[in-house]
């Protein structure tokens, strides 16, 4: 008989997302491997059991001491992997508001020195404290809507000792939310105005000086880079991926989100793990990410902050056999640290059933973080779970105001704490 030290009961239905390859395409996205009236147990962290109620008094024994907890007819599902932040600055952009609704771009923005700027001077000037208290704030955020993993980047230092700063924030980070946190070294998110018309120059300085000190720290396990006119090429971009890649780290794009960039292309000839944004990408560009393999990470909430009309083309990518994952893109730009919230834009705007969206947040997003157990629930997988007090995990995307009545990772309740 299986030993726990944690039982979840009263379970309507369980999302296990336990059955298929990682990640899931097409049709495969919308088995969420459901059980019903059911219990989940965990021991050390780790789940141990998940099956039908009736079935757990002969099949788990619960330890001395152990924890039974109700979820009172709701629903369990994987914790959710957000794919896509920029969590860690300093500031706001509440003033930029008035610009964008009256059309001003985000390039636009940030060629007055604003957007992308402002935040790049406030983090500069930001002692570390503070950054650790904002950002544990919004990371705290994620976590109580569900979030267990969390991808996070740097980027808002534009200087070489500034984005190692920020990456040598996010251990910290990690401990104190409760969380797991998988950092990206976006040093090549803008060329800093110190720079401009010189982006070759700063490439340089992130190849010979950035990119060696995160690979011997173990700063970051992937390099980002925004590969779009206005501010990385594709030939910069290459060359900065490239030489990620010779040094042991994964790569990820921005792609193809203002304009048609050759981003899309870029990542699927270096087999990038995911190309991101991805709103201006062609039919030609979703076969050849199908084709490698590339993970597309949609971020519907992004579109929607930028009011502008164009939707997150998630559908498309599905029907093309692309893996997709979801993020919330949390950043100034896009303030939002619900995965719930994206769940839902993905279904309403992004037009994916709330079963695809479901796998997009969960076992697609893992991989697109590159974290191998994460965003299911099975025996010997982390016990990383949400707890939501709703009647079906379809209303996981019907839903736009579902929040987590509690969450767990690694058996360990993060939220409420």
């Amino acid at each position: 008989m299986i030993t726990a030290d944690l039982l979840v009961t009263d379970v309507r239905e369980v999302a296990t997302l336990a059955r298929g390859a990682v990640p899931r395409t097409g049709a495969a996205m919308r088995e969420l491997g459901l059980v019903h009236d059911a219990a989940l147990a965990a021991s050390g962290g780790r789940v141990v059991w998940v099956g039908p109620e009736r079935h757990r008094a002969r099949s788990v024994r619960l330890r001395p001491g152990a924890r039974t907890v109700s979820a009172e007819g709701g629903v369990v599902v994987p914790g959710f992997v957000d794919a896509h932040t920029h969590a860690v600055f300093a500031g706001d952009r509440a003033f930029e508001l008035p610009l964008k609704v009256a059309g001003a771009s985000y390039a636009e923005i940030a060629r007055r020195g604003g957007g992308l700027y402002a935040t790049v001077r406030a983090t500069r000037a930001a002692s570390r404290a503070r950054l650790l208290r904002e950002s544990l704030f919004r990371v705290r955020e994620m976590a109580a809507h569900g979030a267990t993993s969390i991808e996070v980047k740097s980027g808002y230092a534009l200087d070489v000792p500034g984005e190692l700063r920020l990456l040598r924030l996010v251990p910290r980070l990690a401990e104190r939310a409760g969380v797991t946190i998988v950092p990206t070294f976006l040093g090549a998110h803008a060329v800093p105005l110190e720079d401009r018309g010189r982006a070759d120059a700063y490439v340089d300085r992130l190849v010979r000086h950035a990119l060696p000190a995160v690979a011997r720290e173990r700063l970051a396990r992937f390099c980002d880079v925004f590969c779009e006119p206005g501010f990385f090429s594709v030939r910069q971009s290459e060359r900065l991926l490239r030489a990620a890649l010779a040094l042991g780290l994964g790569v990820k794009v921005h792609a193809e989100e203002f304009q048609l960039s050759g981003g899309a292309r870029l990542a699927a000839r270096l087999g990038a793990t995911s190309a991101d944004h991805l709103l201006r990408a062609t039919v030609d560009d979703r076969r050849r990410l199908a084709a490698a393999g590339v993970t597309a990470v949609m971020l519907p909430a992004t579109a929607f902050a930028a009011t502008a009309a164009r939707r997150s083309p998630c559908r498309e990518f599905v029907d093309a056999g692309v893996p997709v994952a979801l993020g919330t893109d949390c950043s100034p730009n896009s303030w939002v640290t619900s995965m719930p919230l994206v769940l839902a834009l993905a279904v309403h705007g992004g037009r994916l059933t709330p079963a695809e969206a479901l796998t997009a947040a969960t076992v697609n997003a893992a991989h697109a973080s590159g974290l191998a157990e994460a965003g299911r629930l099975v025996p010997g997988g982390p016990a990383d779970f949400a707890v939501f007090a709703l009647d079906a995990t379809e209303q996981l995307g019907y839903r736009f105001d579902a929040v987590p009545v509690a969450v767990y990772r690694q058996g360990k309740r993060v939220s409420p704490s």
